[in-house]
This record gives structure tokens, C-alpha cells and sequence, in this order.
């Protein structure tokens, strides 16, 4: 029977994946997914895709190769039980924060072959980052279809030892918040020089929109692309020395990486 990758849960990051797997030429054939929100649900079968409310009701002939879990890491309890069924034949992937390889293993056996990944919310727009690892029982064949799958919604990285995780999790899978918020303080910062709220909003977010285009298409490293912008004397240098002075934004950001990624650890 069709459905060899099963998706649990259709949130906004199971339905960024949904839509890049399409996007890419996996046949909606190929798809099932389980999601309990009706409206949800009636969207999915609306492109095609085969849907069900639980996993109690998914077809008898139903054989996934792949399942991927996008639910919320409180739910996994209540979850991923269900699944172990497929244990013989299937990769599991999970991208729900905090939640190790060992916690899937004790739910779905020794024998699961399985990747925890960390994904981001740019994958909404096909600009992820996802980091991936796996365990011992994951065949080479298994990494490689869910790098694929993954790279669907942007770029990715696997890493051998799963305790960076953490930081993982506290650099790029928190770091959008981290950009926006630079966003918000830089559009404060041009209210505060004199500038109209709406006009300082959007050179903010033009100029951060911008400069990440540009650091896309240039492929130059972004100390080089911060030195090109910096003329000897001028405003930006001013305004650097403030920002990369002891105790300014490096030292801000190792702070709040290091809080993101022990609480990150709290939560596993």
C-alpha cells in the first residue's frame, strides 16, 4: 500500500515539512499523516494526502518506511507508544526539543532505528536549518533519506555526539527569536534618534532582511562582510565599538545561548 512516510502531526513545522516533501516531488501517494484537528486534517486530504485522526484508525496495509514525529514534546507520552508496531521496518525521526534518542528507545525498543533532529522555523519559507543525529541502528540508507527529507525546508548538519543538542537547540533552533528581537531593539533604537515607529520598523527589518540575502548570495563569512560595511572613522566603527565592547553583544549572546542551552538540558 502507498504511504511510505508517515507524518505525526501537522503543526506549523509537520505542515512546513508536509508542503516542502511536496514541493520536492514526493508523490502525495507516498504521504499519510496522522492529525486529530479536524480542519487540519480536512486541509491535508484537500492536496491529496491521505490523513487519519490517530493511529488507532490508520489502514491494517499501512507499511511507512519513514515515521516522523511533529508533535508537541508534552503529547510524545501519549504518542509515540502507538508506533512501536512498526519496529521492524521503519526510521523513526523526531523533531521535538528535549526529547533524547534513549527516551524513543525506552518507548519503542532496542531495535528502532531512530534520528532526533533540530529543525527551525524558518523551514516555514524553505530556510531551515535542521541538525540531525542518529543512533547505532540507523543505516547509512536511513541517514541519508532523512537528511533528504529534512533539506526539503532548508539546509543540514548532522552531528555524532548527541549531548550538543543543547547547543544546538540554543543557537539556531532558538536563534530566530534572537533575530527578531534584534529587529524589534533596532527599530526601538531609531524611535529613540527621533525616526516615525513605522519608518524605524521597516528600515529594521529591511536592513536584517537584507543583509541575510546578501550574506546567502555573497558566500563570504560574516566577519568579512561586517568589515566591508565598516569604514575607518565613520559611523559604523562608532557604533561597533559600543556594540563589541566588554560586556556588549558578545558577551550578551554567549549569556543567553548558555541559558537557552541549560534549560534545554533541564527539559531532557
Amino acid at each position: 500500500m502507498a504511504g511510505s512516510l508517515l507524518l505525526v502531526g501537522a503543526g506549523k513545522m509537520g505542515s512546513a515539512l508536509l508542503g516542502g516533501w511536496l514541493a520536492r516531488g514526493i508523490a502525495a501517494r507516498d504521504l499519510h499523516v496522522v492529525e486529530p484537528d479536524p480542519g487540519a486534517r480536512k486541509q491535508i486530504i484537500e492536496r491529496s494526502v491521505a490523513a487519519s485522526e490517530t493511529a488507532l484508525v490508520l489502514p491494517a496495509a499501512l507499511a511507512p518506511e519513514t515515521i516522523l514525529f511533529a508533535v508537541k514534546p508534552q503529547s510524545m507520552d501519549d504518542v509515540v507508544p502507538a508506533y512501536a508496531r512498526y519496529v521492524d521496518r521503519a526510521l523513526y525521526v523526531s523533531i521535538a526539543a528535549g526529547k533524547p534518542i534513549a527516551y524513543f528507545e525506552k518507548h519503542l525498543g532496542g531495535e528502532a532505528a531512530i534520528v532526533r533532529v533540530m529543525p527551525n522555523t524558518p523551514a516555514a519559507v524553505g530556510r531551515g536549518m535542521s541538525v540531525l543525529t542518529a543512533n547505532a541502528r540507523t543505516t547509512s540508507a536511513q541517514r541519508a533519506r532523512a537528511g533528504e527529507l529534512l533539506a526539503a525546508v532548508g539546509e543540514v548538519a548532522w552531528i555524532d555526539d548527541e549531548s550538543l543538542m543543547d547547543a544546538v537547540t540554543a543557537l539556531s533552533g532558538s536563534g530566530p527569536a534572537y533575530v527578531f528581537l534584534l529587529v524589534e531593539c533596532m527599530a526601538d533604537a531609531g524611535v529613540a534618534a527621533g525616526l516615525d515607529p513605522d519608518l524605524a520598523m521597516q528600515l529594521a527589518r529591511a536592513t536584517v532582511i537584507g543583509s541575510g540575502e546578501l550574506m546567502l548570495r555573497s558566500g563570504e563569512d560574516a566577519a568579512t562582510l561586517r568589515r566591508n560595511v565598516t569604514s575607518p572613522g565613520g559611523t559604523t566603527e562608532a557604533a561597533l565599538k559600543v556594540l563589541m565592547a566588554n560586556g556588549g553583544l558578545q558577551a550578551l549572546m554567549e549569556r543567553a545561548i548558555r541559558a537557552a542551552a541549560e534549560r534545554s538540558r533541564e527539559l531532557a
